[in-house]
């Protein structure tokens, strides 16, 4: 208690009332999470520094040696037998390694899936919020939500926070009653729909692979195979990506999991082409 006093900080509790009492009008409708049903879309974080200058200060610049570097590599296409979605499994916490055993896909529902790029906090959060907007619709309207419909939800997730840190850059993947679809979603509120998406920091690596190979017509062992190639040779030219393919095929009646096969034996399969 001395040393607050010379400090000059107030307890906790004091500090908790003052700001209770100058936000009491605003936390009346609060939640404790984020939900699309109150007039302020916000979820409950704890007292303290605004996120994003919090983030601005954690640089050299700044007097703090926290470097948050991300990199992955995640990738899928739409051919006439579905969506396959292949991504890398390595988990990178600046210049160390923290796993190579990290699943980047998130499994929202069974025609549903997510894919994780940029920080791994950030995409569970917000992907398993998703899933409950997802359950909570089909509960009220006894129907699927649709592939559209969904990264919408996400979409506005993202606007609702533009600007305070977010890192996140996803693609959501599905079958609905229009067939196969395909949609990419970043922290700036940015959805694009298209046949063939990259993200990470291995995504050009993976673009060059998949753009040599990619036909609408190929068949299901193809379409595994250009998967397969596309995150090995980019785990091999990228140093933040690493560990093993999760690869999963999105089909009409669900996705089923095709692989996970470890990169490095892959790389040594494809060395005759590689070097």
């Amino acid at each position: 208690m001395a040393l607050l006093d010379v400090s000059g900080f107030k307890a906790y509790s004091e500090l908790r009332a003052q700001i209770y009492s100058a936000r009491q009008n605003h936390l009346v409708d609060r939640t404790n999470h984020y939900n699309f049903g109150t007039k302020t879309q916000e979820f409950a974080v704890p007292l303290g520094l605004d996120p994003s200058g919090f983030l601005k200060s954690c640089n050299r610049d700044g007097g703090v040696s926290i470097e948050l570097d991300h990199g992955t590599t995640t990738l899928a296409f739409k051919f006439r037998h579905g969506v396959i979605v292949a991504v890398d499994s390595r988990a990178s916490a600046g210049s160390y390694i923290a796993t190579f055993r990290f699943n980047k896909v998130i499994e929202i529902n069974p025609y549903l899936l997510g894919t994780m790029s940029g920080s791994a906090a950030d995409c569970k959060y917000w992907e398993r919020l998703l899933a409950k907007e997802c359950r909570l619709y089909r509960l009220r309207n006894n129907e699927r939500i649709s592939v559209a419909a969904a990264s919408k939800l996400l979409c506005n997730m993202m606007l609702g926070y533009k600007g305070m840190g977010l890192s996140v850059g996803s693609m959501i993947c599905g079958w609905d009653k229009q067939g196969p679809g395909l949609f990419y979603v970043d922290e700036n509120g940015n959805r694009l729909s298209g046949r063939m998406f990259s993200t990470g920091s291995g995504n050009s690596y993976a673009y060059g692979v998949i753009d040599s190979g990619y036909r609408e017509d190929m068949t299901v062992e193809e379409a595994y195979e250009l998967g397969r190639r596309g995150i090995a040779h980019a785990t091999h030219r990228d140093a933040y990506s690493g560990g093993v393919v999760n690869m999963y095929h999105m089909q009409e009646d669900g996705w089923i999991k095709v692989c996970k096969e470890d990169v490095s034996e892959l790389i040594h399969r494809y060395r005759k082409g590689m070097f």
